[in-house]
C-alpha cells in the first residue's frame, strides 16, 4: 500500500452492512485503546508456552479479535488473512505460508461476517470456531491437491526438457520456471548466477518450442509459465 500510517487515530470508524448501509460494529475508537488492545493480543500471539489451546482454535480467536480491534484505517481484513498463516507457521503446523485461508472466506463471506459479529453480541463461539476450523479443512485439501499437480507439472516439464532442449536443461533452471510462474530476465539471470544473454537465450528458446510465454511490457520481457497460470486459475475458480 507504500504507506506508513500506523493504527488509527482518528474517531470514526464503523463497519456497516454492505446492502443496507447500516451500523453493524463499531470498533475501539481511542489511539491509545487501539494500543493496549493491539498489545494485549501480541501477548496473546506470543505465549505459546502457557497456552493450552488448540493451534488452530488460537488462530481463530487471534483473527477474531484482530478484525474487532480494526486497528488499521484500510487493510484490516487481508492483514487478518495474512494473520492466520504467519500464525500456523510460527507453530509449527506449516513448513510455509501456503495456506489459502481466504479462498474459503470469500466463497461464505455472508456466514463470516455473521459469525464474527455474533461473537461480539451474544458471544457465540462454538459457531464461529467450527467456521474457521472448516476454512482450514478445505483449504488445506485444496492445497494438497495443488501441490500434487504443480508436481506433475514439473515432472511433464523435465522430461520433455531432456527430450527437446537437453543442452539448457539443467534442474535449476526447472526449478526457476515454476518460481513464480512469470519470471523476467534479471530475476532468471540472478536466481541462475548466470549472465544477461545466457538468460535471454535459454528463455528465447524455452518461449520459441512452447515451454514459455514471451510477453513484452514497457521495456521488459516476461517468461511466462502458462500451464502453471492456468493451474492457478483454476484454482482460484473453483477447480479443486
Amino acid at each position: 500500500m507504500e504507506r506508513e500510517e500506523g493504527f488509527r487515530a482518528t474517531p470514526g470508524t464503523a463497519l456497516r452492512n454492505d446492502q443496507t448501509g447500516e451500523i453493524v460494529y463499531v470498533p475501539p475508537q481511542d489511539e491509545q485503546e487501539i494500543v493496549r488492545h493491539m498489545a494485549a493480543l501480541e501477548r496473546f500471539i506470543n505465549e505459546d508456552e502457557r497456552c493450552a489451546l488448540d493451534p488452530l482454535l488460537k488462530m481463530a480467536i487471534i483473527h477474531h479479535q484482530f478484525e474487532s480491534i480494526h486497528p488499521f484505517a484500510d487493510g484490516n481484513g487481508r492483514i487478518g488473512q495474512i494473520l492466520n498463516v504467519l500464525h500456523l507457521v510460527h507453530v509449527g503446523l506449516l513448513d510455509a505460508p501456503i495456506l489459502y485461508l481466504s479462498r474459503h472466506i470469500t466463497r461464505h463471506k455472508g456466514d463470516y461476517y455473521r459469525l464474527l459479529q455474533a461473537v461480539r453480541t451474544d458471544g457465540a463461539w462454538e459457531e464461529w470456531l467450527l467456521f474457521m476450523l472448516t476454512a482450514v479443512e478445505q483449504a488445506s485439501k485444496t492445497t494438497l491437491g495443488l501441490v500434487e499437480r504443480i508436481g506433475d507439472q514439473m515432472r511433464a516439464m523435465k522430461h520433455r526438457m531432456r527430450d527437446e532442449v537437453p543442452k539448457l536443461y539443467s534442474q535449476e533452471l526447472l526449478n526457476n520456471l515454476f518460481r513464480p510462474p512469470t519470471r523476467a530476465l534479471l530475476s532468471c539471470k540472478a536466481d541462475l548466477g548466470i549472465t544477461r544473454q545466457t538468460a535471454a537465450k535459454y528463455l528465447d528458446e524455452l518461449a520459441q518450442r512452447g515451454f514459455l510465454r514471451k510477453v513484452r511490457a514497457g521495456r521488459s520481457n516476461y517468461y511466462v509459465n502458462t500451464e502453471l497460470v492456468a493451474l492457478f486459475l483454476g484454482i482460484s475458480d473453483g477447480e479443486a
